[in-house]
């Protein structure tokens, strides 16, 4: 049984060792990994402009994006991997509803530039290393 003076030395020993731990991991993770993962050499005002637009028409208040946002469309992390930049093109100009599936996405008939940055927006997201984030689906069910 430790005494109340143990239990204190105890106690914050801990917790500065835990916080210096904590304090190392960010270091690195800030300073190495996360510019290696998302290749921060690739950010072009193109990129940083679609995602302006995207957060400016609330997009994520339907779909997710590495893993955020909301779950009523699908999930556009890998999006320009899966379908190219020409059906994200039509999607975005589009002057109806687009509604492939059913739901009908909001019509925002974006010009052709910002169509062309917010393609450059999930280009550059999809190409960032998400430790196999979003897995592939299992189709041999």
């Amino acid at each position: 049984m430790l005494s109340k003076s143990q239990a204190k030395a105890f106690f914050l020993g801990g917790t500065i060792i835990t916080f210096g731990i904590f304090l190392g991991l960010s270091w690195n993770s800030l300073s190495n990994e996360v510019p290696k993962k998302t290749h921060v050499e690739n950010l072009t005002s193109q990129v940083i402009n679609g995602k302006h637009i995207w957060e400016k028409n609330n997009c994520m208040g339907c779909h997710t994006i590495l893993g955020e946002g909301a779950y009523y469309a699908p999930e556009l992390t890998k999006v320009y991997e899966r379908r190219g930049e020409g059906y994200i093109k039509a999607a975005l100009m589009s002057t109806v509803p687009w509604g492939p599936r059913g739901r009908k996405m909001v019509v925002y008939a974006l010009s052709e530039q910002d169509a062309n940055d917010v393609v450059a927006f999930f280009k550059w997201i999809g190409e960032t290393d998400l430790n196999g984030f979003p897995p592939k689906p299992d189709l041999k069910q």
